[in-house]
């Protein structure tokens, strides 16, 4: 039945419209907060029962396979947990809550038919559907805060239509050479122009360059902290993971394309590949605020997933499509306990963690665990998945990238401990314990345990993300 494989997609769509009623008339936040965490969840049950859906629909230019229903699961995933670690929507005006949720519904929906798309226009349409939805919510910051979420919404909005511009750009060139704009066509005429045709190899630098704004990957990662800073915490939580994963989706299929042969354009990935993390884990260093070092920390960790992508084999896709699962958790275990922290939606600074350990233990816990993901500490799957994606750039011959990534990994420790540090940081007054309720405790525990036991365990995922690999044809 082809219904059953638009079955995540259809459902994204009932929240949408769930909410767009809830924004025609007044709506108790307690019903909103039921409302977006009970379809979250219907949204996750729709795309695992999704799960083994295989076909293509609409000419060609839209495929469901393993691939593509893996990424739909993560992404639901992503957007349950956000919307369960965020209750209240304490950074967002009132009277704009049901229209948050409507954007949030729409802009997942818009990256689960980007991990699906199959042809150069649809990836199109599918991207803008996800940013248009992403514009929108920006400025819903309370304006109680400092003006700076405007500030944000009109640089996201402006460098996101450069982007645009040069995936255009890119789209032309590549359609020029191959004469199509289905991806199945063009992976029997790409692998040949990349190794003998330089403007193939401009055509895709360019394609690929728009999707590196939404991953923060060198040379689109400019504004990446401003938004981060701008953007209510909600919201921050959300642009900061669910986008980089549709992303690495839809990379990953263009980069597969060209296969393993095309030599320049590999250079040019490791190129950024080391630009981003090496920019993104010193700029990171000097950070007060939270949310900006954890930006800088999404461009550095931009260069490690992309250093999967460039291997071009099977176990590197496998490993960046373990490594984005890995990052998706280990980022909103710590923006969940910025959000706990921030009682009126403000940003916080390190000054905000000291006695955490005393105030809130789990929280403590959550973001130590969250912290040791990030820097690559085992047990944890922020160490498997570095390790993992190093290995596939070994097998490669990678062996420059890969020890510059291993002295950025060792850079980055310094920040990241640093958060720990402040969080088991004795105060000179005990400050107020903070309180959590049934719902964040669990959600906690569960972001714990998660990073750990998937650290521990990777078998089963690893396992999975290499059979989604193989099922791209």
């Amino acid at each position: 039945m082809q219904m059953m494989l638009l079955l995540p997609e259809l459902t994204l769509c009932l929240m949408a419209l769930v909410f767009f009623f809830c924004a025609l008339g007044p709506c108790k936040t307690d019903t909103l907060n039921n409302l977006a965490s009970g379809l979250s969840v219907l949204c996750l049950a729709a795309a695992v029962a999704g799960f083994n859906q295989e076909g293509m629909l609409f000419f060609q230019t839209y495929r469901v396979d393993l691939f593509s229903q893996l990424f739909k699961i993560i992404l639901t995933l992503g957007l349950c947990l956000t919307i369960w670690s965020g209750p209240g929507l304490r950074g967002i005006e009132e009277q704009l809550r049901p229209e948050y949720y409507l954007f949030l519904a729409v802009a997942t929906l818009g990256m689960t038919l980007l991990s699906s798309a199959h042809e150069l226009l649809t990836i199109l349409l599918s991207l803008e559907i996800s940013a248009f939805a992403l514009f929108a919510i920006i400025p819903f910051r309370h304006q109680t805060m400092r003006r700076e979420h405007l500030e944000a919404a009109i640089k996201y909005f402006l460098f996101s239509a450069i982007a645009t511009g040069l995936l255009l750009y890119g789209m032309s060139y590549v359609f020029g050479l191959g004469h199509s704009t289905l991806l199945g066509e063009l992976a029997q005429t790409l692998p040949a122009l990349m190794q003998n045709e330089p403007l193939a190899v401009v055509g895709m630098v360019m394609l690929l360059c728009g999707f590196f704004y939404k991953l923060a990957l060198f040379p689109m990662h400019f504004l990446t902290p401003d938004v981060y800073e701008g953007s209510a915490n909600e919201t921050t939580s959300f642009i900061a993971t669910l986008p980089k994963i549709a992303v690495i989706a839809i990379i990953i299929r263009l980069v597969s394309l060209v296969g393993a042969e095309a030599v320049s354009l590999t250079w040019i990935l490791a190129v950024f590949a080391v630009m981003s993390m090496t920019i993104g884990n010193l700029c990171a260093l000097v950070q007060n605020d939270l949310k900006r070092l954890l930006a800088y920390s999404s461009i550095a960790h931009a260069g490690y997933v992309t250093i999967g992508v460039l291997s071009v084999n099977q176990i590197g896709f496998a490993a960046a499509i373990y490594y984005m699962l890995g990052y998706l958790l280990m980022n909103l275990a710590c923006f969940f306990v910025i959000y706990q922290l921030a009682a009126e939606g403000e940003n916080l600074t390190f000054d905000h963690l000291h006695g955490l350990y005393r105030r809130a233990p789990l929280l403590a816990c959550t973001l130590a665990a969250g912290a040791f993901g990030l820097t690559g500490i085992p047990p944890t799957i922020g160490f498997t998945g570095k390790f993992m994606v190093f290995t596939a750039a070994l097998q490669r011959g990678h062996y420059t990238l890969v020890i510059l990534a291993v002295i950025n990994s060792a850079i980055s420790a310094f920040y990241y401990l640093k958060l720990v540090r402040a969080a088991y940081r004795p105060m000179a007054e005990s400050g107020e314990s903070v309180t959590l309720s049934w719902s964040a405790t669990s959600l906690g525990l569960f972001l714990l345990a998660s990073i750990i036991l998937a650290g521990i365990l990777p078998q089963g995922i690893i396992a999975l993300a290499q059979e989604a690999v193989n099922s791209m044809g």
